[in-house]
């Protein structure tokens, strides 16, 4: 695939990653393993807790797969189809091999816009990353980006940033103003939003219900 030149260096910075840590959640800028697992729960907070239901899955900026895998260890869900995206060729063939027992319902796409439809959207830590781009110019890459989301997802969507609300900030992060967004999808998207921002991490989740 050609990557954007605006995302070329955050593709650097996960292949880097991959090489150097596995597939482990500091892969993918997660200090541990219990606040990615933490990230996991409130995303997937989206989906309705009704057991034995089938889903189809598209997760933008998929790393190594970790959130298939919480779907198959945690939830009492059966997806039927996992849309993994991912620039980073390193990351999507880790993802291949950590995800190999789902062969036959993984889709791995080395693709910077989402094309498959799916029942629910998922972005985990993808937004938090700017590098070098201004804050402007990453806000208007997510608006963007949420409505091609948005176009995919048939029943809704879930995705975290940083946030705001915080007393330092490092200067290649990208901070997102909780209000705004929500303003942003309760407008644009749906009636049904939900901010979530009181568990002990300094970002906030959006959960976007479409039915």
């Amino acid at each position: 695939m050609k990557i954007p030149k605006k995302l070329r260096p955050i593709h650097d910075l996960y292949a880097k990653n991959i090489r150097e840590m596995g597939a482990t959640p500091k892969a993918v800028g997660w200090k541990t393993d219990e606040c990615q697992q933490l990230r996991f729960e409130k995303l997937v907070s989206v989906v309705p807790e009704t057991k034995n239901v089938g889903i189809s899955i598209n997760d933008y900026g998929c790393g190594y797969g970790a959130l298939l895998t919480y779907f198959r260890k945690k939830r009492h869900l059966q997806v039927t189809r996992y849309n993994g995206y991912d620039i980073s060729q390193e990351m999507l063939a880790a993802a291949q091999r950590e995800q190999r027992a789902f062969t036959g319902r993984l889709n791995l796409l080395a693709s910077e816009k989402i094309t498959t439809r799916a029942d629910y959207s998922f972005v985990s830590g993808t937004f938090n990353v700017r590098l070098d781009l201004t804050p402007e110019a990453w806000e208007m890459y997510l608006r963007e980006k949420l409505c091609e989301i948005d176009r995919f997802s048939r029943k809704g969507f879930a995705f975290n940033c940083l946030t705001s609300y915080v007393d330092y900030e490092e200067s290649h992060l990208y901070y997102g103003d909780p209000c705004y967004w929500f303003d942003y999808c309760k407008k644009n998207f749906s009636k049904r939003v939900s901010l979530l921002h009181d568990y002990p991490l300094w970002e906030w989740t959006m959960i976007v219900r479409k039915c």
